[in-house]
C-alpha cells in the first residue's frame, strides 16, 4: 500500500512539469476567479488568503451528477461519502465525521443560507439542496471567514442558485439508467426589463441496486431578480422531498466483493422521508458612494422521519425544525479596502421523538425513548475587512463574536426511559433546561503578488462550533446532563496559486490544525468534551489546457488525521488511542480527468472526459484494527449537440465494473459495507424550446 502511495504521490508532483512541456503559450487573458460565498461579495479572489474551490456551470452539466459526491470528488480536500440512495457523510479537510454532531464540523448552504439551522445539522443534509441544477458550487476549506459562524469549522459547501439569464432559455432533459433510474429536468430562464426570473426543477424514480431499495425525489428552485433604481432584490424559493427505501450495511470482511451477497439487502424495512423549504428575499441599495446596504430576511423548513436501521434494535426518529432569520450588513468599498460589518440573528424552533415498535431488551424498549423541542436563538456580530494598497501585499482579516441559546423542554418522563428490569439503559432523557454559548472567531491573512498572476499567501484562524442539541439532550447509559463546551479548530495554512497565462492553472495549500474540546461518547457512553485531534495535510489542484482540443486536470490531497488526546473512546475499547488515525480518514483520495474537445469533428459542440477517482485505504474504528483496502475507478463523461436545439449526452460510470464500497465501517463486532454500483450507462437528451 506504501508502494501505491509513493506512486500516486510522485504522479501528482511530476504533472505539473510534464505539463510545461506542453505547446507553447498564448497570449491571452487569463481568467478572473469570481467567488461571492467568502464575504458575499462579488470578487477577484486570485489573491483572496483562503483555500477555495469552484465546481462551475460548465463542470456541474458534464457531470450531470445523481449524487453531489460526483461533483465533490473535483475539489481537494473534499470526499462526500454516500451511503444508500441519496444519504452521504462529509470529509472536508477531516476524517468522514459521524455522530450526533459531527455534521456540525461543517456548514452547508444554499446562496449563503444553512440548508439546516445551527445546533440542529443532519448528516445526510445534503440532499436538501438543488445541486443538480445549480449555478455553480463554491466550497471554502478549513475555518471560515467571519462572515459564517457556528458549523463553518472545517469548511463550508455552498451551493448558489442559477441566475436568470439575458435571453429566453426553455429546455427540457429527460435521463435514464440501470436499474429503472429515471429522472427529468425542466428549465425556464428569461430576463424582461427589469426583472429576471429562473425557475428549475427535477423528478428522479431509482429503482434501487440492492434488493428493496431505491428512491423517488422531487427539487424545485424558483428565482427572481429585479434591477431597480434604488433597490436590487433577488427572492428564492428552494425546496426537496425525498421518499426512500433505504439499504442497510452487508456484512462480514470483503462482503462488497461477494456477488452472492453484494445485492443483499438485510434491511428491506428502512426507509428515510425528508422534506424541506427554503425561502429568502435579499435586498440591496446604496446608502451613498462608498456603502452599500444589504438586508436579507429568510425561512426554512425541515421535516424528516427515517428507521435508524444502522441499529440492531430499530428505533424509528422523526425530527423536524423550523427557523425565521435576518442577515443585514453594510459593505464599504473604498480606493484600497473593502469593509463589511453585520449582524446574523435567527430563532428556530425544533422537536424531535425517538420510539421503538418491536422488543428488543429491557435496555432498549418498546415505547417513547426521547421526545423533545428545543427553541435556539442565535446572534452574532461581525466584521471583514480586505484591503489592497498600491504594493503587491494584501491583506484580509475579520472577527466575529456570537451567542446561542437552547430552550429544552423534555415532553417525556424524566430520567430513564427503561422499566425495572433493565440494568443499564441506553436512553435517559434529562430535566428541562437552558444552555447557552457565547464563542468567537478569528481569520488573518496576507497575500503577495509574486508576479503577475502568480499569489502565496498565509492565513491563520479559527473556527468553531456549538454542541448540537442531540449532543445535548439525547443521552445515554444514565448520564443526567451533558455539560459540553463549544469545539475549536485552529488553523495555519501556506498556499500558491495561480496561472501561466490561460493554459495551466494551479493551486497548491498546506495546513496545519489543531482541535479541542473535541465532543464524543466516552467508553461509558456519556457525551464528554475535551478530546484533541491533530490534521495536516496538501491539497492541490492543477489544470491544463494541453492544447485546444485536449485538457487535463488534478484534484487531490494527501493528509493525516489523529487522535492527539489520552481519550478511552467509545469504540476504542480500554486501550488509549492517541497517535491513531482517525477512523475513515484515507491519507490520499482525489481525481484526475482527461478532457477531449472534438466540437471540429462532430460540427457541432461535443466534450468528452475520462475521470480516474482514487481512495486510498483507511481504518475503520479508533484502535486501528480493521481496514478498507481502498479502489480505484473510472468514469466516462460524453456531451454533443444533435442539432441547434437536440443534444445528448451518455455517462459510463465505474468503467472497468471494479468491486467496491462507497463507505466501509466496524461496527458491533462486524465489517459493514455500502456497496458501490458496478459498471452503468447513463443516457441524457436535451431539447431546448423557442428561438435559438
Amino acid at each position: 500500500m506504501r508502494t501505491s502511495r509513493t506512486r500516486l504521490t510522485l504522479w501528482f508532483t511530476l504533472l505539473p512539469l510534464l505539463a510545461c512541456h506542453g505547446p507553447a503559450l498564448s497570449n491571452t487573458p487569463v481568467p478572473e476567479d469570481v467567488l461571492v460565498t467568502a464575504n458575499r461579495l462579488t470578487e477577484n479572489a486570485l489573491a483572496l488568503p483562503l483555500a477555495w474551490s469552484i465546481v462551475d456551470r460548465e463542470a456541474l452539466a458534464l457531470v450531470d451528477a445523481i449524487h453531489i459526491n460526483e461533483i465533490m470528488q473535483r475539489v481537494p480536500g473534499a470526499w462526500i461519502s454516500r451511503g444508500n440512495g441519496q444519504e452521504s457523510l462529509i470529509s472536508l479537510r477531516s476524517p468522514v465525521l459521524t455522530g450526533a454532531g459531527g455534521c456540525g464540523a461543517f456548514l452547508t448552504a444554499a446562496d449563503g443560507i444553512s440548508l439546516r439551522a445551527p445546533g440542529f445539522c443532519n448528516i445526510n443534509q445534503l440532499f436538501d439542496a438543488n445541486f443538480e441544477q445549480a449555478g455553480r458550487i463554491e466550497v471554502l476549506r478549513g475555518p471560515s471567514t467571519a462572515l459564517f459562524g457556528s458549523n463553518a469549522m472545517h469548511g463550508v459547501i455552498n451551493v448558489i442558485s442559477a441566475p436568470p439569464s439575458t435571453q429566453l432559455d426553455n429546455r427540457l432533459s429527460v435521463e435514464g439508467g440501470p436499474y429503472e433510474y429515471i429522472r427529468g429536468k425542466y428549465r425556464y430562464s428569461d430576463t424582461v426589463g427589469r426583472h429576471g426570473i429562473s425557475f428549475n426543477a427535477n423528478v428522479t424514480h431509482d429503482g434501487g441496486y440492492k434488493k428493496s431499495s431505491g428512491y423517488d425525489q422531487q427539487k424545485v428552485t424558483l428565482r427572481h431578480d429585479y434591477d431597480g433604481n434604488d433597490w436590487n432584490i433577488r427572492s428564492v424559493l428552494d425546496g426537496a422531498n425525498l421518499d426512500q427505501n433505504t439499504a442497510g450495511y452487508i456484512q462480514g470482511f470483503n462482503a462488497y466483493k461477494d456477488g452472492d451477497i453484494k445485492k443483499e439487502n438485510p434491511n428491506p424495512e428502512a426507509y428515510r422521508k425528508p422534506w424541506s423549504l427554503r425561502f429568502y428575499t435579499a435586498a440591496s441599495t446604496s446608502l451613498d458612494e462608498r456603502n452599500t446596504l444589504v438586508v436579507t430576511p429568510y425561512l426554512r423548513a425541515n421535516e424528516m422521519k427515517f428507521l435508524m436501521h444502522f441499529l440492531p434494535w430499530q428505533p424509528t426518529e422523526k425530527n423536524d425544525h423550523s427557523s425565521i432569520g435576518l442577515r443585514a450588513h453594510i459593505n464599504t468599498d473604498a480606493d484600497s479596502l473593502r469593509w463589511i460589518n453585520g449582524v446574523d440573528l435567527e430563532y428556530t424552533d425544533a422537536s424531535l421523538r425517538e420510539t421503538q415498535q418491536e422488543p428488543f431488551s429491557p435496555n432498549m424498549p418498546v415505547g417513547i425513548h426521547y421526545d423533545y423541542t428545543v427553541d435556539a436563538t442565535v446572534a452574532a456580530a461581525y466584521t471583514q475587512l480586505r484591503t489592497q494598497f498600491d504594493s503587491n501585499w494584501e491583506l484580509d482579516g475579520g472577527v466575529r463574536v456570537e451567542y446561542t441559546k437552547y430552550d429544552y423542554d423534555n415532553h417525556a418522563t424524566d430520567g430513564s426511559a427503561c422499566g425495572p428490569d433493565a440494568d443499564n439503559c441506553r436512553f435517559y432523557r434529562p430535566a428541562d433546561r437552558d444552555d447557552n454559548f457565547t464563542e468567537w472567531s478569528l481569520n488573518a491573512g496576507v497575500s503577495y503578488n509574486l508576479h503577475e498572476d502568480h499569489v502565496t499567501y498565509f492565513r491563520v484562524a479559527r473556527g468553531y462550533r456549538a454542541p448540537q442539541a442531540a449532543e445535548l439532550y439525547r443521552l445515554q447509559s444514565g448520564q443526567q446532563s451533558a455539560d459540553l463546551d463549544p469545539e475549536k479548530l485552529d488553523n495555519i495554512e501556506l498556499g500558491f496559486r495561480g496561472y501561466l497565462q490561460d493554459r495551466f492553472h494551479y493551486d497548491l495549500a498546506v495546513y496545519y490544525m489543531n482541535k479541542d474540546d473535541v465532543i464524543f461518547q466516552d467508553a461509558d457512553r456519556q457525551n464528554v468534551s475535551g478530546a484533541k485531534t491533530r490534521h495536516y495535510g496538501v491539497e492541490l489542484g492543477l489544470d491544463y489546457q494541453i492544447s485546444e482540443h485536449w485538457s487535463a486536470a488534478v484534484d487531490a490531497n494527501t493528509a493525516s488525521h489523529t487522535y492527539d488526546s489520552r481519550v478511552l473512546l467509545l469504540g476504542g475499547g480500554s486501550r488509549d488511542i492517541k497517535g491513531n488515525d482517525i477512523d475513515t480518514s484515507p491519507n490520499i483520495f482525489g481525481s484526475a480527468r482527461l478532457g477531449w474537445d472534438f466540437s471540429a469533428i462532430a460540427g457541432r459542440p461535443s466534450k468528452a472526459e475520462l475521470e480516474w477517482v482514487y481512495m486510498d485505504s483507511y481504518y475503520l474504528e479508533p484502535q486501528n484494527e480493521h481496514r478498507y483496502n481502498g479502489h480505484s475507478l473510472f468514469n466516462l463523461r460524453i456531451t454533443a449537440d444533435l442539432t441547434t436545439r437536440l443534444s445528448a449526452g451518455l455517462r459510463i460510470t465505474n468503467l472497468l465494473d471494479e468491486d467496491y464500497a462507497e463507505r466501509a465501517d466496524f461496527g458491533f463486532g462486524n465489517y459493514r459495507y455500502f456497496v458501490g454500483q458496478p459498471r452503468g450507462a447513463y443516457v441524457q437528451l436535451n431539447y431546448q424550446f423557442g428561438d435559438i
